[in-house]
């Protein structure tokens, strides 16, 4: 597993749709999940340190788990299917762990809230990550470049291709901004 961070939210130009965009520490590889305009909005409020009169409902959560006497450990992205992420929230209870299935929104607006730390699969990651070249374009899924000459499997860029869509769509002028 390798540990990520959340690098911006973006509302990706070619669907509207929102992205949230996870930054593997201490390297240049991303890992963008599509995520729902609630979700997006939860985890913007508390990134952006917005107060709200009542408690959202990750907030609730948040409570009612501390209320129980548990906490968050940690959350990870722990696989990817047909396009579709899941993910697990790792609670300590009572000295014991327990793993709870999770859309990954939801497991990162908790995540925020919590201060726990985001973890992915190696295996995600290798499948679904994304590393920028030097010109601030997408060097290619998986974490690095294509081989050249290699024949591309057309299964693989079947499978491939809303993420590629998706990348392409994307404004990355400011990728390389520093985050606060």
């Amino acid at each position: 597993m390798k540990e990520l961070s959340i690098e911006s939210i973006r509302l990706s130009l070619m669907n509207y749709q929102r992205v949230v965009i996870l930054r593997e520490k201490d390297s240049d590889r991303y890992l963008p999940i599509w995520i729902g305009p609630a979700e997006a909005d939860a985890i913007a409020v508390r990134l952006q340190d917005v107060s709200v009169a009542r408690p959202l409902t990750h907030d609730l959560l948040r409570n009612l788990i501390e209320q129980l006497g548990a906490r968050v450990a940690y959350i990870v992205v722990s696989d990817l299917s047909n396009d579709t992420f899941y993910a697990r929230i790792v609670l300590e209870v009572n000295g014991e762990t327990m793993e709870v299935d999770s859309r990954p929104s939801d497991a990162i607006a908790l995540a925020v809230r919590t201060e726990a730390s985001i973890f992915v699969e190696d295996s995600v990651l290798d499948r679904a990550g994304v590393v920028l070249e030097e010109e601030n374009q997408p060097a290619g899924v998986g974490g690095s470049r294509p081989e050249r000459g290699r024949p591309v499997d057309p299964a693989e860029l079947e499978r491939l291709g809303a993420f590629k869509d998706f990348i392409e769509g994307l404004d990355l002028d400011d990728f390389d901004q520093p985050r606060g």
